[in-house]
């Protein structure tokens, strides 16, 4: 660092050198003053002896104030580059003053550099803020966090420092790099914005109900014919129900759905004058065999009729309980309640009877009654249930209820139904059977298998011709 002097008056007593901050404050001071009386920069017009230094013939002028007057010296600062010079301008080497506009303009960068060439004089740094980017705008989407940065290299200002009576020197500032700071997303004021979750689906009505208590049971009718005297009713036929599923039996009236229904659990046979020929098969055991029970059958194959046929001077509750009675079943207190809360609510019929369990079965509506003998023919657990047009003498919104009993009934027995109702058909079961019988002819089984198969591919024309309501 280059050492400051200072002329003392006469006969004033010596006094320190200033200190480094007082001299840059000194020096600033100046520099402001000659900026604004137009005089800065000096490299702008030729050079003139500082008033307090020597003269030869001239006397030291000691201007009043302080006892102690800085020595400047001239700092001379790097003009920015000018545009190319026309060829009207002056010739080479002649130096032109900066005009009034001129000098304003560059005012706020030259005094940037000679501040900077003034600290530097007294060895000090300038710390300065590179100018950072706009502050960005935050996002409450959340954003993958931006590469870091690599760190800026140091700032370098070379400024031209003149010392009094000898050669410039060239001394370099090192400004330190500062930090921007820039506002990262943080875990505080980022929000996740996640796409709406849509709600859950509504499970299929056989997924409500739990799952099955017991194997479920396949039945199958082999080579089946029926007579009523001398009058035959159905030829030669066969069909396999799958468990776990609904096979519904369609076909014009008087074709035999209805007795395939009821020979299915021996009721046939009850009619005077009535004969069959074949096997019908519950899981693998032929239910017409001489060692096989009919109490046995029919408690393994239900049986709900097309009219409701609760015992109307039974109370609800022994309505339910009907069917362990005439199969010699016994059960406790207990036992028995728990039996007729399990077959109503399988039945769909718990949660608006519960309250009145010791009302006549008689007092319901068609409807709960209907479901009231679904909810008897379950009370045994059955294997498989029949059901012969057990909607059509309901109403829609009754219909309905009894459409989803059965579907929820299927993951517990095997159902089997006669039906007129296409649609109903079409809603409530996997396979499909399609019964005819021709003028003065037995019927017989025309096509079978898959319901939207049967509905929508049928093989036979027949088929075609009564699905789509040509005939029936």
């Amino acid at each position: 660092m280059t050492a400051v002097t200072t002329n003392p008056a006469p006969g004033a007593p010596p006094t320190a050198p200033p200190t480094a901050a007082a001299a840059a404050a000194a020096r600033l001071a100046q520099i402001k003053s000659a900026l604004a009386d137009g005089t800065w920069p000096p490299s702008a017009r030729p050079s003139k002896p500082h008033p307090a230094a020597p003269v030869p013939g001239v006397a030291p002028s000691v201007a009043p104030g302080p006892a102690a007057v800085l020595n400047p010296r001239p700092i001379p600062v790097p003009s920015p580059p000018t545009p190319p010079t026309p060829a009207t301008s002056p010739p080479a080497g002649a130096v032109s003053p900066p005009s009034t506009e001129d000098r304003t303009a560059a005012a706020p960068a030259l005094f940037l550099s000679a501040v900077a060439a003034a600290r530097s004089e007294v060895g000090e740094t300038m710390p300065l803020r590179p100018t950072s980017a706009p502050r960005p705008v935050r996002s409450r989407a959340a954003e993958a966090p931006a590469p870091p940065q690599a760190a800026a290299p140091p700032l370098v200002v070379a400024a031209a420092v003149a010392s009094a009576g000898s050669s410039s020197t060239a001394r370099t500032a090192v400004l330190e790099p500062v930090e921007v700071l820039v506002d990262e997303p943080t875990a505080s004021d980022t929000t996740v914005q996640l796409a709406p979750q849509p709600p859950p689906a509504e499970p299929y009505l056989a997924d409500r109900f739990p799952g099955p208590s017991q194997t479920l049971s396949a039945i199958e009718a082999r080579a089946v014919s029926a007579w009523f005297g001398k009058h035959k009713v159905l030829e030669q036929v066969s069909l396999t129900m799958p468990p776990g599923q609904v096979t519904a039996l369609i076909g014009p009236s008087g074709c035999g759905k209805s007795t395939f229904l009821r020979i299915l659990n021996r009721m046939h046979e009850l009619i005077s004058g009535a004969a069959l020929a074949g096997a019908v098969l519950l899981d693998g055991s032929d239910i017409y065999d001489r060692g096989h029970k009919i109490q046995d059958a029919r408690k393994d194959i239900g049986m709900v009729f097309q009219r409701p046929n609760p015992f109307p001077a039974m109370s609800i509750y022994d309505n339910v309980l009907a069917g362990l009675k005439l199969t010699g079943r016994k059960a406790g207190r207990d036992t028995r309640d728990h039996i007729v809360e399990r077959s109503l609510t399988s039945a769909g019929l718990w949660g608006e009877v519960k309250d009145r369990l010791r009302q006549p079965g008689g007092s319901l509506s068609g409807g709960q009654q209907q479901r009231l003998c679904i909810a008897r023919a379950l009370a045994v657990k059955p294997k498989v249930l029949l059901m012969d047009e057990p909607c059509s003498a309901l109403d829609p919104t009754s219909t309905r209820v009894i459409e989803e009993t059965m579907i929820e009934l299927q993951r517990e027995v095997t159902i089997v139904i006669v039906t007129h109702n296409m649609q109903q058909a079409q809603r409530v079961s996997q396979q499909c059977a399609f019964f005819l019988a021709a003028q003065g002819s037995p019927g017989v089984i025309i096509e079978h298998g898959d319901t939207d198969a049967v509905f929508n591919f049928p093989r036979d024309q027949r088929t075609l011709d009564y699905v789509t309501g040509r005939f029936g």
